[in-house]
């Protein structure tokens, strides 16, 4: 199908780097045109794409964001921002644990209710939030990470059930270990490659996959699947 996208209005968080960016050229590829959200008020938004700057993790900043995606009627949101930081339990400074929250969570809320209004009154509307796969499982020190992405999954499936009979379908894809330049930083060459020996299909993924997956989700070809938490690990959660 060529510009499955032509005429659609796409929002992305997130949409600087990594796995947002590559959904930004992706829905942009597909004919829509596509609004980037970044926090950095210098931040470049991917070839094609406008760039806005949102600081998601302050609670004005992300309401007055959500006000303005309100006003623009997008067609298509795909919630992709979002922030970690790995500590022991007893050592989770709650300030930290309300910022991941806040950008996690309370913000994709906000700009889901947004956008809701204009996509009910076109009878279409895709919402694509951004999960993990550490929000299907966990592991030690992600108690405030997967607190969020845990609370993602069932704000989407909550969320599907009322707007799926006004066309509006609502899914969260979880990534599991993606390459992204972020993770190279973090992991390094050796540390990716040990990784992707405990994925059944021994490697990590390519953000253009999980942009893939997406791009699907959030096209005019998913008619009738909503409500779901999709998995893109190699595997990686089922074994």
């Amino acid at each position: 199908m060529t510009d499955p996208l032509k005429d659609k209005l796409a929002i992305v968080t997130g949409a600087t780097r990594g796995i947002g960016k590559a959904i930004a050229l992706r829905l942009l590829a597909d004919g829509a045109q596509v609004i980037a959200a970044g926090s950095s008020p210098e931040g470049v938004a991917p070839d094609g794409c406008e760039y806005v700057h949102a600081d998601l993790a302050a609670p004005a900043a992300a309401s007055a964001f959500a006000k303005l995606i309100g006003d623009r009627g997008p067609d298509i949101l795909v919630n992709n921002a979002g922030i970690n930081k790995i500590s022991p339990f007893e050592d989770i400074d709650p300030d930290d644990f309300a910022k991941i929250q806040q950008v996690n969570v309370t913000a994709p809320f906000l700009l889901c209710r947004a956008v809701i209004p204009a996509m009910k009154q076109r009878g279409w509307g895709r919402i694509v939030n951004i999960s993990s796969i550490f929000g299907k499982i966990s592991k030690e020190f992600r108690a405030s990470y997967s607190t969020s992405k845990f609370a993602i999954d069932g704000m989407t499936v909550s969320l599907s059930a009322e707007v799926a009979e006004h066309g509006i379908l609502a899914n969260s894809v979880a990534p599991g270990f993606i390459a992204t330049d972020l993770t190279r930083e973090v992991l390094g060459e050796k540390g990716m490659a040990e990784l992707a020996a405990h994925v059944p299909a021994r490697r990590v993924g390519q953000p253009e996959e999980v942009a893939a997956l997406v791009a699907w989700l959030a096209g005019p070809e998913n008619t009738y699947i909503s409500g779901q938490n999709i998995a893109i690990d190699g595997g990686f959660t089922i074994v």
